[in-house]
């Protein structure tokens, strides 16, 4: 090839420090307008950006030239002064020091972008895909249906085999 194809889907989840309800919709609108921004100056294409008052879940598509942590600094750390400088020092709005990401394929891409779209009804009707939600300071939940969650029973994952002993 003469030049690098990348393909890379990412979902990212992080939360506010001590997982406290400070994502107002004021608050919110100007952290996702400075999310989507800041993905923007690393060349991130945003499919999907959503969350709830106490965290956010964004998916993207990711380029070549950027690190995930380095990517997660920026976004966190842009995001976090924004808050304090148009919000005031008084919100004392942080970050978990954490964060998940999960990578995905194309045939699920509407699948993720859908749910990243909908946290909130998700949220409130409590269908959540327990291991992309879970963040340091949370316990993961189950969902009600078996035990298995939205994402385990839309999508086939395939499972690790694990070799036969002879």
């Amino acid at each position: 090839m003469r030049r690098s194809k990348v393909e890379v889907y990412l979902h990212f989840v992080w939360a506010v420090s001590g997982r406290r309800p400070l994502l107002t919709p004021e608050v919110e609108r100007a952290v996702y307008a400075c999310i989507l921004n800041e993905a923007g100056r690393r060349r991130c294409e945003v499919l999907a950006l959503g969350g709830t008052s106490d965290h956010v879940h964004l998916a993207v598509q990711f380029p070549s030239t950027v690190t995930l942590g380095e990517f997660m600094k920026q976004v966190k750390g842009v995001s976090s002064r924004m808050v304090e400088t148009q919000f005031g020092e008084d919100l004392c709005f942080v970050w978990q020091e954490g964060y998940g990401v999960f990578s995905f394929s194309r045939p699920h891409k509407n699948k993720i972008i859908a749910y990243v779209q909908n946290q909130k009804c998700h949220h409130e009707e409590n269908h959540l895909w327990p291991q992309w939600e879970e963040v340091d300071e949370e316990t993961p939940s189950r969902s009600p249906s078996g035990g298995r969650s939205h994402f385990e029973r839309g999508i086939s994952i395939p499972r690790k085999q694990t070799p036969k002993q002879p």
